[in-house]
């Protein structure tokens, strides 16, 4: 009897297991080749975390980042990939490529720093090297995490367990020109059925807000030098023209919707108190929810400018430099990449990491909760901007996109500041970049392996553009490095 109720308790655990693998499996399809793919990173990990530490070392803002370029793109050829440099105009930009035929799945990787942000990872502000640039967003992360992405899909192309190309796209200048836009005009992404994206953040989530729309704008005003002391009437003051125009713009908050942005710097103002300035610059960005609202702004910005130089009677000149669309949610592409965090889990975080967390939270003034580990649940509809603008809007709107936020840096604690900057150079933020290499690699596998999640995303892509006209914002040509002194 005890031997019949054992064998019969066995039974039902064995029963019970394969019940619970076959539903785990319609949960999570492709367990095999997922479990093989996070091998795959796993045995990348050290290759894939000193490719990030060289790229946080290096530090380097927009169209400069040859040499965090030149070792992203070297990194993929050595791991077998055909790489393209120096496209779209930008020696920065280049592609890597891998298999042949459908579907095309395509990933980003940003690598571009924040000026005059320097940290040491540590978590005491403290310069790594004074005055220089810092990786405050975390791309020296998110390009390394995309491309382990790729190198996990490429070997199981490359071993016949997956059919169709991956492309790995090296996108600069995120930060201040938008350098995905140019390499999408030009051609350089055409084919690509599905794109992925990531972002190191504050909280892992499969993203379902969107991001602000923006134009990218430069304010010249040119006028006449003189002396300031023996004959300033003979002058026209370009100072006076930028001057005149920011009292307006700031004057314009009031009557602007409540989710608009403007910010402004002056570039230029004038050289010496005793010479009446002759050229003036102020760089200005405007940020909306929707690109319509946004247009709506230029336009008006467009008669300050003139109303400006017509008070101060100099010349103005008005320069769209560029422009990111707000991001457009594919909630179908999103359903895949939750599906995928769902099976990874929550990330996993030491007691010094989170120490380590909760000494910036104090030094930053924020509460001391340390990192966030859980996924957050899945929103089913897109909700509105947090704020923020990045160049994957445009991509979305030309290609149905994926994008996933994954814990990096402490929960609350300022962006595009140092403490992000001493996160990205340890092991908070490898931590994270290994669990979004995974996630993606799992998500374009899903995406190799079931038509059925492309033809979702392509159908609501369809549904969410056809009464969109989308134009880019860009200048014609090759981009221009930002606005400087």
């Amino acid at each position: 009897m005890y031997h019949s109720r054992m064998h019969y308790r066995s039974m039902v655990l064995l029963t019970l297991l394969f019940t619970g693998s076959v539903l785990a499996a319609a949960r999570v399809p492709n367990l095999a080749e997922k479990h093989e793919a996070a091998k795959i990173v796993e045995a990348h990990r050290a290759d894939l975390i000193a490719l990030s530490d060289e790229i946080w070392r290096y530090a380097e803002t927009a169209l400069k980042e040859t040499r965090s370029s030149k070792a992203l793109a070297d990194h993929a050829e050595k791991n077998g990939f055909r790489v393209t440099r120096n496209v779209a105009g930008m020696p920065t930009a280049f592609f890597a490529e891998y298999g042949s035929g459908q579907p095309v799945i395509g990933i980003m990787g940003e690598f571009d720093a924040l000026p005059g942000i320097s940290q040491k990872a540590q978590p005491v502000k403290e310069s790594f090297e004074p005055g220089a640039a810092g990786h405050g967003c975390g791309h020296n992360l998110f390009g390394a995490g995309s491309l382990g992405a790729a190198i996990a899909v490429k070997e199981l192309i490359a071993a016949g367990k997956l059919k169709g190309t991956v492309r790995f796209f090296g996108t600069p200048a995120e930060e201040a020109v938008g350098g995905k836009i140019y390499m999408l005009r030009d051609g350089v992404m055409k084919g690509v059925d599905v794109m992925l994206a990531w972002h190191p953040a504050d909280k892992t989530r499969a993203d379902m807000k969107s991001s602000q729309a923006l134009v990218d704008i430069d304010v010249e005003f040119k006028g006449k030098a003189a002396h300031a002391a023996f004959d300033p009437w003979n002058g026209r003051s370009a100072v006076d023209a930028a001057e005149i125009f920011t009292h307006a713009v700031n004057l314009m908050r009031e009557h602007i919707p409540p989710t608009a942005r403007m910010h402004y710097t002056i570039v230029r103002g004038g050289d010496v108190p005793n010479v009446i300035p002759e050229y003036a610059k102020v760089w200005i960005w405007l940020r909306d929810l929707e690109m319509t609202e946004v247009e709506g702004m230029v336009s008006r910005l467009r008669k300050i400018a003139d109303g400006a130089a017509l008070a101060a009677d100099v010349e103005s000149k008005f320069n769209i430099r560029g422009g990111d669309w707000n991001m457009l949610v594919n909630t179908a592409g999103q359903r895949v990449l939750y599906r995928n965090l769902e099976w990874l889990g929550p990330l996993t975080f030491t007691a010094e990491e989170q120490a380590f967390a909760k000494s910036i939270q104090k030094a930053t003034g924020v509460a001391e909760a340390g990192l966030n580990t859980k996924v957050e649940p899945f929103e089913e509809k897109p909700g509105p901007a947090e704020g923020g603008s990045t160049d994957v809007g445009d991509i979305s709107w030309n290609i149905p996109t994926i994008n996933l936020s994954v814990t990096t840096a402490p929960a609350g604690a300022p962006w595009h500041g140092w403490s992000v900057v001493a996160c990205g150079g340890m092991s908070i933020g490898h931590t994270g970049m290994i669990y979004a290499s995974k996630a993606l690699a799992a998500t374009m596998i899903d995406l190799f392996r079931r038509p059925q999640d492309i033809q979702a995303m392509r159908d609501e892509f369809t549904a969410d553009t056809k009464h969109t006209k989308f134009r880019f914002y860009i200048p014609e040509g090759a981009p221009q490095p930002p606005p400087t002194r």
